[in-house]
This record gives C-alpha cells, sequence and structure tokens, in this order.
C-alpha cells in the first residue's frame, strides 16, 4: 500500500512539474485524436443524414455494417491496417507505416462506425417538419441540413464525445499501426502499458490520471450543454 501511494504521489508530482517526456505523450495523444475526430466528425454526419432521411438500395444493409463495425476490435482495425500499410502490402510504397498518420488513419476508422451509428439515431429521432419547412421555404439543402443539425445537436454533440472517448482510449491499433516510437508515436495508452510493464508505476498512474479527467471533463461538458438546452426548451 505505502508503494502504492508512494507512485501516486510521484505520479502527480510528474504532472504539476511540467515533466517533458509525459507532456510530450499527453501532446501526441491528444493531436493524433482531435485530428481523427475532425476528419471523420462531418463525413460521418453527412452520412447518417443520408441513411436517416432518404431511402436508397442498400440502406438497411449499410447501417447493419456501421451497427456492425461499432463493436469491433481496435486490434482487428490494427491489424488490417498493418497489413495494408506494410511493406509487402497493397500501400507499403506510402511508407506510412509506425507513423502518426497511420494511427490517425486507424483512429478514424475506429471512430467512424461510432459516430455514423449514434448520429443516425439523433438523425432519426428528429423532426422530419424541421427538414420539409426549410426546404420548401426555399433553403438550400445544405442550410436544411445545418438547420436540421442544430435541432439535434445535442445528440450529435454526445456522438462525437463518445467517438473521441473511444480512439484516446484505445490501445490495440495504436500500438500495432504505430509501434509506440518514443518522441514519435507513444500516446497515452501505449505508454501506460509499457511504464506499468516494466514496473515505473508513477508513469502510467499520471496518466492514467489523465485520462480519467478527460473522461469527466467530457461527460461533465456533454451534460452542461444539455442542460442549459432543457432550460431553453
Amino acid at each position: 500500500m505505502n508503494d502504492l501511494n508512494q507512485a501516486t504521489i510521484n505520479a502527480f508530482q510528474l504532472l504539476l512539474s511540467g515533466n517533458s517526456g509525459i507532456w510530450e505523450i499527453i501532446s501526441l495523444s491528444f493531436s493524433v485524436s482531435l485530428s481523427a475526430i475532425l476528419i471523420a466528425s462531418p463525413f460521418a454526419l453527412i452520412i447518417a443524414f443520408f441513411l436517416a432521411f432518404f431511402q436508397f438500395p442498400g440502406r438497411r444493409i449499410l447501417i447493419s455494417v456501421f451497427n456492425t463495425f461499432m463493436s469491433v476490435p481496435a486490434v482487428i482495425i490494427g491489424l488490417a491496417l498493418y497489413l495494408l500499410l506494410s511493406r509487402s502490402g497493397p500501400f507499403g510504397d506510402l511508407q506510412l507505416l509506425f507513423t502518426s498518420k497511420a494511427m490517425i488513419i486507424g483512429q478514424i476508422l475506429l471512430s467512424f462506425p461510432l459516430l455514423v451509428a449514434m448520429a443516425h439515431a439523433s438523425f432519426q429521432a428528429a423532426d422530419r417538419r424541421a427538414w420539409e419547412t426549410a426546404i420548401t421555404l426555399g433553403a438550400k439543402p445544405y442550410r436544411a441540413f445545418f438547420t436540421l443539425a442544430h435541432e439535434v445537436r445535442f445528440g450529435l454533440i454526445a456522438a462525437v464525445v463518445a467517438g473521441f472517448g473511444r480512439v484516446i482510449a484505445e490501445i490495440g491499433c495504436s500500438m500495432m499501426v504505430g509501434g509506440n516510437i518514443l518522441h514519435a508515436t507513444r500516446n497515452i495508452p501505449t505508454a501506460i502499458a509499457l511504464e506499468t510493464s516494466k514496473g515505473e508505476f508513477s508513469h502510467g498512474i499520471a496518466l492514467g490520471i489523465v485520462l480519467l479527467v478527460l473522461a469527466l471533463g467530457l461527460n461533465a461538458g456533454v451534460s452542461m450543454v444539455q442542460g442549459k438546452g432543457g432550460l431553453h426548451s
């Protein structure tokens, strides 16, 4: 117990002292995950909108595919991407394997089905009259889309937050396509696994605290936004 207490104290000291190694890992992790979410979200929301408001051949199959891929383990995505980006793979010439770009691609693939599935549920719960009224009044389709998105903004925000939470804490895909390289691809989850295996519990606890604070902050932020929305409704 004394060892655990000391490791926890050391963990807070590492964070508060501005330890360059710890904060470099945190910075890389946030940079990769935010990039993935910012790239994936617009396309995912548009696809979710079309799945909710338009009928076309294969629509139900697409919905089932996204719902299925939402629960695919990160390590499976990592394995598939590794095979594609490896030297003998079809995209080996791009030399993306073991780079932060490969991690971003992996996290896009991980978050995309979740974003689509959750946004689709939000759009389905929307009042179709908001879209129909906007179109009837002569609004351009993109303006009508933003009008509808505003109506279900809390559900869409929750989808984006959930997507970010999924990728910021995943380890399987990042380990496989990033390689956990110091100063290059080592993010929070892979660093926790490495430092814990080395017995450096204070480093692992410090990074775990960051993830815990992030999770609490995101949930608190979503709750506050939804609460304000309820007060104005």
